[in-house]
């Protein structure tokens, strides 16, 4: 059974939006996904801007920076022998009131431990309490239970802090893995909040520090669900949290190691309270090289450095050079406990909301490449993109991330899918119809027909139109001279651009009778300016055929002259014939009243007559000149006949002739035969309608005026 094609399309439609959707939203483009989160990252953080004030923040960073390594004592010794003075920075924190410390590094040896040979000893014996205070602060701390050293896991042979510092911390109990999780495209957009060791749930460093500073246990579901004080932490990908970036460099408050160590020889224990009372802190490197990474912030990255406020050392400029797409590790860490405490972890959607999103979008596509033509539709969907990401950004505001990247690759490929339907096979049927009758009908009328799948049928209706009329002089003549095959290609030539200028002034032709040409403007399409567009084709038709004279091979020796006559009024238009067969023309009074203006052309020696009204609604845009008042075979109303001379921006007659045949035409309306004549002379050389007046003007005046005395012309002939 045949299917209708309204039916046809739909299916195709809902085939194509459930196949697109479903395809994007698939593990296959799951390597797309992430990109929302990056870019609703960048957008959310150009709409938006700071949503936190930095100062609010939960957590700060300690950088082990440039700075620190450019700055005395510091200066060009390892950090392997700073040991002594993170001990004296970390306890001037913990006395500050933090409420929790953790390291973002590992340091997994000790010069103490060290057995090169040095002198008459070993190294390690040398440098004997190089860590003491290191270990202290950290065995306070652990106490208190504030203080987390960091690992890296790594199978069977984890990367650990030296052997002293785990045993001031109690060892595994104050030790927290830092690993990450990358998604398949390298990028990090998500933190684990576990991880099993010795077959056990071990809490992250992020999970931990913010657990401890808001002295609640992280609660494991048995679905893989956590929970933290009473929040839910989403999770798409399971045991992990997505990450919330803010956009900038100022998000994270972050303080140059190398200051507050200054700050805590200078003992300056009110400077330590103000700015770690409550926070929890991470010690970690924020170096150009050292541990950088790309997360879904890489769009929004801003100049990182010391930013925070200074206790000893001088707030130094960072530099403006560049920004990177990548951050230091220390700030993800940071970030994840942010979200944690201020519970805005990123809420992600399942799969089947995401497939659902990209299904409407892909449909939504798949219905404008079908209704639109393909620029229109193209602008529409992008339209739609910007609208759903403007609304996306805004929800991503409230920590809810909607897709992005599955819907517009739906709606991209169901674009193109349907517009390739469309061309095979939807519009094959449109497009055969259109060139099978556009040698036949008007477009507009074979599209109304397209549009309401119904054949045209017999019938009109009234509408005001202008007919143009034109036709060859002497043509009989020219085709008896010419053989069959020339007398074809001239006149194929001639017909087709005439056909040209006539449609692009929005003319329709109705129909060619031999040399002729009928054509309309007002109908099948409305027109306001139907007879101003008529005027217009007339004055082209005859540029373009004094140039086919002089140009074409076809009509090389022959020099043609066409006559055109204008009219408008009322018309019956529509669909005429047999009900088998019929064509769309045009029927009335004013078709023949155009017909004979065209034949007036030869009595007067014009080119384009055109009648009283059509210059009247042609208006002022063109040079007119009152020819005569005639009247014509089967009419007994007289009418004012107008020559069209040019459009009112060019040249014409020169006005001299224009006046003196305007004084003549007077003249002769009065009976006034010998002065009528005497103006029609002067211009009678280089005027053929002024010559015409001046042979009638001597002609009647050598005759007898009677006192019925008619000045109009009876045309009896066409």
């Amino acid at each position: 059974m045949k299917l209708r094609r309204t039916t046809r399309d739909l299916l195709a439609i809902a085939v194509v939006a459930l196949i697109c959707g479903a395809l994007s939203a698939s593990p296959l483009f799951d390597f797309a996904h992430g990109l929302s989160l990056d870019v609703l990252t960048a957008l959310r953080w150009q709409m938006f801007g700071v949503r936190v004030d930095p100062a609010a923040s939960s957590a700060v960073v300690i950088a082990i920076d440039e700075e620190s390594h450019q700055t005395s004592p510091l200066k060009d010794s390892p950090t392997i022998t700073w040991t002594g003075e993170i001990g004296r920075v970390l306890t001037a924190v913990l006395d500050g009131g933090a409420k929790a410390v953790g390291f973002d590094i590992v340091v997994p040896t000790s010069l103490e431990q060290s057995e090169i040979p040095f002198g008459d000893g070993v190294l390690g014996d040398k440098v004997r309490g190089l860590d003491r205070d290191f270990l202290r602060a950290l065995a306070k701390g652990a106490v208190a239970g504030k203080v987390l050293l960091g690992e890296q896991l790594r199978g069977d042979a984890p990367f650990l802090p030296s052997q002293g510092q785990r045993v001031a911390v109690r060892q595994q109990q104050n030790i927290r893995p830092l690993n990450t999780f990358t998604d398949g495209d390298d990028i990090i957009r998500r933190l684990p909040l576990s991880f099993v060791v010795d077959g056990a749930h071990t809490n992250s460093m992020a999970l931990e520090l913010a657990s401890r500073a808001l002295k609640a246990r992280a609660e494991f579901g048995d679905d893989g669900a956590v929970t933290l004080a009473g929040y839910p932490i989403p999770s798409r990908v399971p045991n992990t949290m997505a990450l919330s970036f803010e956009g900038g460099a100022d998000d994270i408050p972050t303080y140059s190691f190398a200051d507050l160590r200054l700050c805590a020889v200078k003992n300056d224990k009110d400077y330590f309270k103000r700015q770690f009372a409550g926070k929890v802190v991470l010690f970690g490197t924020v170096q150009d090289l050292e541990d950088r990474r790309l997360t879904s912030k890489r769009f929004t990255t801003g100049l990182e450095g010391a930013h925070a406020p200074r206790c000893a050392l001088e707030q130094k400029p960072v530099a403006q050079s560049f920004k990177r797409s990548t951050i230091a590790g220390v700030y993800i860490h940071a970030t994840a406990i942010n979200n944690l405490i201020g519970r805005d972890a990123v809420v992600e959607l399942a799969r089947l909301p995401i497939a659902l999103i990209a299904v409407l979008a892909a449909a939504l596509a798949a219905i404008a490449a079908r209704v639109l033509q393909p620029v229109s539709a193209v602008v529409l969907v992008v339209a739609a993109i910007v609208i759903y990401a403007a609304c996306a950004t805004v929800t991503f505001h409230h920590a809810i991330a909607l897709p992005l990247s599955e819907p517009l690759i739906a709606g991209a490929g169901a674009l193109a899918i349907m517009g390739g339907y469309r061309f095979i096979v939807s519009d094959k049927d449109r497009r055969l119809l259109q060139k099978s009758f556009a040698l036949y009908l008007a477009p507009h009328v074979i599209n109304r027909m397209l549009t309401s799948s119904k054949l045209p049928e017999l019938g009109g209706e009234t509408r005001h139109v202008t007919i143009f009329f034109s036709d060859l002089e002497s043509f009989s003549q020219i085709a008896e001279a010419m053989s069959p095959d020339a007398l074809m290609a001239l006149m194929n030539e001639y017909l087709s651009e005439m056909t040209d200028i006539i449609e692009g002034h929005g003319g329709y032709v109705d129909k060619y009778i031999g040399d002729s040409i009928v054509a309309i403007f007002g109908a099948p399409a409305e027109d306001r300016d139907h007879a101003a567009n008529a005027a217009r084709a007339a004055l082209d038709c005859c540029k373009r055929l004094d140039e086919l004279n002089f140009e074409a091979a076809a009509f090389q020796g022959r020099q043609l002259t066409q006559r055109i006559g204008i009219n408008s009024g009322d018309a019956l238009v529509g669909n005429f014939g047999s009900r088998r067969r019929f064509n769309y023309s045009v029927m009335s009074d004013a078709v023949n009243l155009a017909s004979r203006l065209e034949g007036a052309n030869k009595f007067y020696g014009t080119t384009i007559i055109a009648s009283e009204t059509t210059a009247e609604l042609a208006g002022d845009g063109f040079v007119w000149r009152e020819l005569d008042t005639v009247r014509v075979k089967g009419r007994t109303q007289a009418l004012k006949i107008f020559e069209l001379l040019a459009r009112a921006e060019q040249g014409s007659l020169p006005d001299a002739v224009v006046a003196d045949y305007a004084k003549g035409l007077a003249h002769w309306r009065a009976g006034e035969f010998g002065p009528a004549a005497e103006c029609f002379a002067r211009a009678a050389s280089a005027d053929r309608p002024s010559e015409n007046f001046l042979a009638r003007a001597k002609e009647a005046s050598g005759q007898p005026r009677g006192g019925d005395w008619d000045p109009v012309r009876t045309l009896q002939e066409k």
